[in-house]
């Protein structure tokens, strides 16, 4: 016996994923009215159209810029994508201004994994390992010991993988194919500089 979807729980779906009205109540069919199962049916789905998107060219875009604690904190970012008309609309803007505020709140290293310095990496790894040969494990387990503190560590201070300040539950490359799902255009985060007086 199927559940009957609400309106009420397409409504809930749709204020924690932003996808649009259809794809939640297909969502809600498909998943026997699972709350949980929905939302990773649409983040899957997201992940499978921005994968699709992935190389496609994001030249157009806007620069937001966000100001905090009366002008001693300030952050530029520029998030790019395939049309003007997309660039001009209020998720993709919203999405912008969001972006510039967590980077003020999270003050990520790098972008991703593959931007962090190598001399930051490698002083965290040593740390760690020796961390993990002090406290007497086999170099087997320390090992894995290293692997995990490191992605953790990576979780923190990459953009891309940090949790979303006003949604810790997603991370930021969640919330970005979350867009690109909703929008149907490759998007993409392509820089940005956060400067802080005194640092």
């Amino acid at each position: 016996m199927a559940m009957k979807i609400t309106s009420q729980m397409v409504k809930e779906l749709r204020d924690k994923t932003n996808a649009g009205m259809m794809d939640c109540k297909k969502a809600l069919q498909e998943n026997d009215a699972d709350m949980e199962k929905a939302v990773d049916f649409l983040r899957q789905k997201g992940l499978a159209v921005a994968a699709k998107r992935a190389d496609r060219s994001t030249s157009e875009g806007i620069v937001e810029t966000y100001i905090h604690a009366g002008g001693k904190l300030g952050v530029m970012v520029e998030v790019g994508c395939e049309t003007d008309f997309v660039a001009k609309t209020d998720d993709f803007i919203t999405f912008a201004k969001d972006m510039a505020m967590h980077i003020a709140a999270a003050s990520p290293v790098a972008m991703s994994r593959e931007d962090v310095p190598a001399d930051i990496l490698q002083r965290e790894k040593d740390i760690f390992t020796q961390q993990a040969i002090d406290s007497g494990k086999p170099a087997n387990i320390a090992e894995k010991i290293v692997e995990g503190k490191l992605n953790k560590y990576y979780s923190e201070i990459c953009l891309i993988e940090q949790k979303f300040i006003k949604d810790p539950d997603v991370t930021i490359q969640d919330k970005l194919n979350e867009l690109i799902a909703k929008m149907g255009e490759n998007i993409s985060i392509k820089r940005y500089s956060r400067m802080q007086i005194g640092q």
